[in-house]
């Protein structure tokens, strides 16, 4: 099983988009700037924003890219507040 995560940055005003099967272990690998050459280890206060848990990995793959070519803040913000969104992504994509 799999997770989409969206993490924001208040400093940067910037959302990250990503895939993982573990979350717990992604994020702290953002925060602990695992890759430092990434987007993510510009900036120290990413926290998590929103996700989509227990999904097919090849689902949470489509996800994610569906959410990445939206490339629309008001899209992401919208995720998290219309739960409805979420189940109509993972009906199409499974």
């Amino acid at each position: 099983m799999a997770s989409v995560y969206i993490l924001s940055s208040a400093r940067a005003e910037k959302y990250y988009i990503g895939y993982t099967k573990n979350i717990v272990t992604r994020i702290n690998y953002h925060h602990e700037k695992e890759f430092p050459s990434s987007f993510t280890a510009k900036y120290e206060d990413w926290v998590l924003f929103f996700s989509i848990d227990n999904i097919e990995v090849s689902t949470a793959k489509k996800i994610e890219g569906h959410i990445k070519r939206m490339k629309s803040k008001v899209y992401i913000e919208n995720l998290k507040k219309h739960a409805s969104i979420s189940q109509e992504l993972i009906q199409k994509y499974s």
